[in-house]
């Protein structure tokens, strides 16, 4: 055993040195590098979640409402001894003097949080203390982010809707925000005894009503089990696995994201492999065939191309493992406080991961030699018999294969996704087999009706090579393929779609809404719109409704797998009413309601809301108004250009049919530049007005797509090292034979030219269609992305892809020339003895 492990080290060394292992090594270990950094990384935000699962809201068990806590279910914690506390989030307006601000008020009592603990300082830039208790009545403490918007420090006072509040402290943590990914306003926390003296809470007003509860595992189960039951129509019970729906979200997003740029990786690299094991395992052949003549028993030889194997793939683990680790340290950098504000320190369970990735690799690599080595006697392995077997020419990368398959699923964490990429992969494979035969078949059609030259026949000979050696020079251009889809896909992304998304918004589109307008304020508002000439600022009334039924079927969450049919079932709808429709819709389907329906129960769908409902032309919907029911018909289903940032609708009625129910109103504007103090003095007028300045939003929106961004290209960069290990490993497989081609080429009197010709022809066309088909498929997927994800128009970008072709058609032949020019100044007869 120890002799064979010394001769598996030297083999390796050898084989090291001789360069037949450098290509395979790096493409394993970036396959590992990539898997590895994934992982850490997915582990240490898992790790935080559950670490501090309970801190993230608080408590053990939140139950969240969108009206006030059933006082059942308090009783009901009171009678098992389970400690509780009530919360109130809610967005409103705060003044200071002639500035304003949108804020999250958190509104908490005396004995907030029940878990982990606040921490206030004096000074935003001090360490601070830990608190277990509420602001005092009277007082608030605002986060930094506010203090510096409103220029406040501790002892300033700010006007929260009707009341005066104190500053006495800076809110420099609060464990149940969670990360500040969706944190568009800074926090603002108050004693909820102050909430009713301050008159924010209105109807029409968002607020989110919350019991948190503490106890031992058993009593919070139980509790939980007894309240399912009893929970109404937006009700919910939130623990430690779905308290923060954003934040998990955002993880379950991230994490799809960096599986799938992992698993690009470890697909190229699988290719890069399969190229690099050519002249990796016939240089282990020419050695295992000494090793049989001077006596070599066959289990021997295979016992140490295990070892050799393994060395192999352990080696590449541990490297790749720890570039994974330095890797992740920067992912963290860039996105880890999306999501958690510190991250744990990871375990060896990544490396683990990366070490059975790298041996299952090497074996699917290594297996089908090994497999057709087992039979073979010495001189069969010294005349390469075993690279001539039919099992070599069909099967040799099946494993491969199906390593890269299981590879996809576990890396994807998504059924449909693998099988659609598996899909996309083997339609990728048939339409470069189409080129490559279109190809050949043009090339000859244009030879028969062309003067033959030298030129021309050097071209062709290159181009016939294509199909030739059709199976590598698939495997060839689909990782080109894959990686330069990969790069014309991320320049999209960052620029003309994101440029469009931008663009998508015209210069007068509205940057602020106002909200929670009541009836006898309309005129007050409407005045402030005319002062300040503010054109085209409808005010549109808006009246708070739950779906009950639909065709006098109740409706059940139950009915739906999609989770946003979910949520739109679960929520409550703002119904508006209006004579016309607006200009930024359009109509779909059925018809709008002339003047003579005012009044007939009817109403119109956004047919997003619509589908996802599966409500259609007819149907009558039945829903609850304050205790009161209303039922209408579908009378049209209504396109809605949402980017235009006008106030808009899923369910709109004709007028007169909610006049007996109370309304507030909302309106969306574009202010002039300097009517801001004007804007100012009528928040503090009618304090209860929210005003959102979607400038702000969209300004923190760009900054985290900007952060995205960076940790896009930073997770593809593994894809496109790799990219590059392809490229050089398709030309280090074939160089040997290619040489052997110039050598024979040249005893039979090509010149140095002729070849050179045949052979930058040959990569060219590979460049060329791997650009062409990359440069399809990212348009395809860009087109996916701006569609179907940021709802903007979408435009076919041809100086990406010219560009694309360009430098592949200029980029892979000049590498494939730089890689064999050194054998084309060899003279003929020094090429035939050197093979």
């Amino acid at each position: 055993m120890m002799l064979a492990i010394k001769l598996a080290w030297s083999q390796t060394l050898s084989l090291w040195r001789a360069g037949a292992l450098r290509v395979l090594v790096f493409a394993l270990v970036l396959a590992v590098a990539a898997i590895t950094a994934v992982s850490f990384f997915t582990q240490r935000i898992e790790s935080a979640l559950n670490q501090q699962g309970s801190l993230l809201i608080g408590g053990d068990l939140a139950v969240v409402s969108d009206h006030p806590i059933p006082q059942a279910l308090i009783d009901s914690a009171v009678t098992q001894k389970i400690s509780t506390t009530r919360t109130y989030e809610f967005p409103s307006m705060v003044m200071r003097g002639e500035s304003s601000q949108l804020v999250e008020i958190k509104a908490i009592e005396a004995n907030f949080p029940l878990r982990g603990h606040l921490t206030i300082a004096q000074h935003a830039g001090d360490i601070g203390q830990s608190v277990q208790s509420a602001p005092q009545s009277g007082e608030v403490w605002i986060e930094p982010r506010l203090a510096t918007l409103l220029d406040v420090k501790v002892g300033d006072q700010l006007e929260v809707g009707e009341r005066s509040l104190v500053v006495t402290a800076i809110l420099l943590r609060e464990p149940s925000r969670g990360g500040n990914m969706f944190s568009f306003a800074p926090r603002l926390m108050m004693n909820a005894r102050d909430l009713a003296t301050t008159k924010l809470i209105q109807y029409g007003s968002r607020v989110k009503y919350q019991l948190l509860l503490a106890s031992t595992p058993e009593n919070i189960n139980d509790y939980s089990v007894q309240a399912k039951p009893k929970l109404s129509r937006g009700e919910s019970i939130d623990d430690v696995r779905n308290a923060r729906p954003e934040i998990k979200t955002a993880l379950d997003k991230a994490q799809q994201f960096l599986g799938l740029s992992a698993m690009v990786s470890v697909v190229l690299a699988m290719v890069a492999m399969l190229l690099s094991s050519l002249p990796y395992i016939k240089q282990s052949l020419t050695t295992f065939a000494l090793m049989r003549c001077f006596g070599a028993q066959q289990a021997t030889v295979l016992q140490i191309l295990t070892i050799q194997t393994l060395i192999i793939a352990l080696l590449s683990a541990l490297l790749g493992a720890l570039l994974g680790f330095i890797a992740q340290m920067g992912l963290a950098q860039l996105a880890g406080s999306l999501f958690v504000e510190t991250l744990p320190p990871t375990s060896f369970a990544p490396v683990l991961i990366g070490i059975c990735a790298s041996i299952g690799m090497m074996i699917a690599v290594v297996l089908p030699h090994a497999w057709q080595m087992r039979n073979l006697s010495a001189m069969n392995i010294l005349r390469l018999d075993t690279l001539m077997l039919p099992l070599s020419a069909q099967a040799k990368f099946l494993p491969a294969a199906l390593m890269m398959v299981l590879m996809i699923f576990w890396q994807a964490h998504d059924m449909n996704i693998a099988l659609f990429t598996i899909v996309a992969m083997l339609g990728l494979s048939l339409v470069v087999l189409g080129f490559i035969y279109v190809l050949t078949f043009l090339v000859q059609r244009f030879l028969i009706s062309t003067p033959r030259t030298k030129l021309l026949a050097s071209v062709s000979l290159g181009i016939q090579d294509l199909k030739r050696r059709l199976g590598l020079s698939t495997v060839q251009m689909i990782g080109f393929c894959m990686g330069l889809m990969v790069i014309m896909l991320l320049t999209l992304i960052r620029g003309d779609l994101i440029r469009n998304w931008q663009a998508s918004l015209p210069a007068d589109a509205p940057n602020r809404f106002v909200i929670n307008i009541q009836p006898d304020q309309i005129d007050s508002v409407s005045q402030f719109f005319t002062a300040q000439h503010i054109k085209d600022a409808a005010i549109f009334p808006m009246v708070r409704a739950r779906l009950v039924s639909k065709n006098k079927q109740l409706i059940k969450t139950v009915e739906w797998q999609d989770e946003r049919a979910k949520r739109l079932a679960e929520r409550e709808f703002n119904l508006s009413w209006a004579a016309e429709m607006q200009s930024d819709n359009k109509l779909i389907a059925g018809r709008w309601w002339p003047s003579q329906d005012y009044g007939r129960p009817l109403i119109s769908l956004e047919e997003g809301l619509a589908k996802s409902l599966n409500i259609k032309l007819g149907d009558e919907l039945q829903f609850d108004v304050a205790g009161s029911p209303l039922t209408l018909t579908v009378s049209s289903l209504r396109k809605v250009e949402w980017d235009t940032m006008r106030a808009n609708f899923f369910a709109v009625t004709p007028p007169g049919v909610l006049d007996q129910f109370t309304a507030s109103h909302i309106s969306s504007f574009h202010l002039p530049i300097g009517a801001e103090n004007s804007l100012n003095q009528l928040i503090k007028q009618y304090p209860n007005l929210t005003v959102i300045d979607i400038a702000a939003l969209m300004q923190q929106v760009r900054s985290i797509m900007q952060r995205m961004s960076q940790a896009v290209e930073y997770v593809f960069a593994f894809s496109l090292l790799v990219g590059v290990a392809v490229l050089y490993a398709s030309l280090v497989a074939t160089r040997e034979e290619r040489v052997k081609e110039a050598t024979l080429m040249r005893v039979f009197g090509a010149s140095r030219q002729q070849v050179s010709v045949a052979y930058i022809a040959e990569f060219a066309c590979i460049g060329i269609i791997s650009a062409l088909v990359a440069s399809i498929a990212a348009n395809f997927l860009a087109y996916y992305i701006s569609v179907g994800v940021l709802d903007i128009p979408f435009e076919f970008n041809l100086s990406v892809m010219l560009i694309g072709i360009v430098i592949a058609t200029v980029v892979i032949p000049a590498a494939a020339w730089l890689g064999l020019r050194g054998f084309l100044n060899i003279p003929p007869r020094q090429l035939l003895n050197s093979i």
